[in-house]
């Protein structure tokens, strides 16, 4: 009895053993098996907020599970930050930014609390958005090269606007400016909403904006588009140049991707980096993208590290040109 009771249990045991090994790798295989977050450090409506919700729901549907944004702003990124490293690390939420949270901002301000290096690991490269300098109607060029003769005919009589001091468009003028030798007045505003119709009424000569935010203008003859910040040019304006085509290397379009907290699986963020790159390439997706003047880009970790660098080091060069001191 005692024999044939040992051979039931160990007979047992073997089956057992055998159905569990299909169920852990069954249960590894089925991530994601719950909603996923993307944590945004911006209000709603913004760049990364945009960039988030159109990749978020075509992401969902590739997954088989939501994607949730969750907007939290405030103290330049830190907020975001932190609801990123209180989450579990296991691959279920993730942070969606621009590159200023890395580049401008620690430049800046001092004891931010968060570092690239540190705590963070890349994941999807997945879009830029290039701004454009664009001058008013008024002022007599028609092309970069036009512009730059003019400016350097008359060093300080011009001025540019910016949406801020400290802002990507400030600092792009400024690398502009250092590069080619110009002597070009800067015009502070709070924001696009302000710069642009100030571009518009004649208050300032030129500024860098979004397309967006310029298109109208340009299609009512109020504005000329000189130039973009990318390193290349934009399928949404094939014949606007390059500055990086008079400046070699010059790139300053703001870039926006994914990020996970330092200790996510890797598994996790191998899968997400693949369907970014999917979705990256879908037709609607490509659409709605540039409606709001972004190009979808879909690039895996290795290259969004590289280009979080090389925006570091170019940004931190800007930064020291334009006299920023940290706060």
């Amino acid at each position: 009895m005692k024999q044939r009771r040992f051979i039931a249990l160990a007979t047992a045991a073997v089956l057992s053993g055998s159905l569990f090994i299909p169920m852990l790798a069954h249960s590894q295989a089925a991530y994601p098996n719950r909603p996923i977050k993307f944590v945004v450090p911006y209000s709603a409506g913004g760049l990364p907020d945009t960039v988030a919700r159109i990749f978020a729901q075509r992401l969902g549907d590739r997954l088989g599970q939501a994607v949730v944004v969750d907007n939290k702003p405030g103290a330049n990124g830190v907020v975001a930050a932190q609801a990123l490293s209180s989450a579990p690390k296991d691959g279920y939420t993730f942070l969606v930014t621009d590159g200023s949270m890395f580049s401008i901002n620690p430049a800046i301000y001092k004891n931010l609390g968060y570092d690239y290096k540190r705590d963070f690991m890349p994941v999807s490269l997945a879009a830029r958005a290039p701004l454009y300098l664009a001058a008013n109607a008024k002022v007599p060029v028609s092309n970069l090269q036009e512009f730059i003769a003019l400016a350097k005919a008359k060093p300080g009589t011009l001025n540019y606007g910016s949406s801020g001091v400290g802002s990507t468009h400030h600092l792009t003028m400024e690398a502009m400016k250092a590069a080619l030798g110009l002597q070009i007045t800067h015009v502070p505003f709070k924001g696009s909403g302000q710069s642009v119709p100030a571009l518009i009424g004649g208050q300032v000569d030129v500024l860098f904006s979004a397309l967006p935010s310029l298109a109208g203008f340009v299609s009512a003859g109020q504005t000329k588009l000189l130039a973009s910040n990318a390193a290349t040019r934009s399928s949404q304006e094939p014949n606007v140049p390059t500055l990086a085509e008079t400046i070699p290397g010059f790139d300053f379009a703001p870039i926006v991707g994914i990020l996970a907290a330092t200790g996510t699986p890797a598994s996790a963020i191998e899968r997400i980096s693949l369907e970014m790159a999917q979705v990256a390439k879908m037709p609607e997706v490509i659409q709605t993208l540039n409606k709001a003047g972004i190009d979808p880009i879909g690039a895996g970790p290795a290259d969004y590290n590289k280009a979080i660098l090389g925006e570091n080091e170019r940004l931190a060069k800007a930064i020291a040109a334009a006299g920023i001191k940290q706060e």
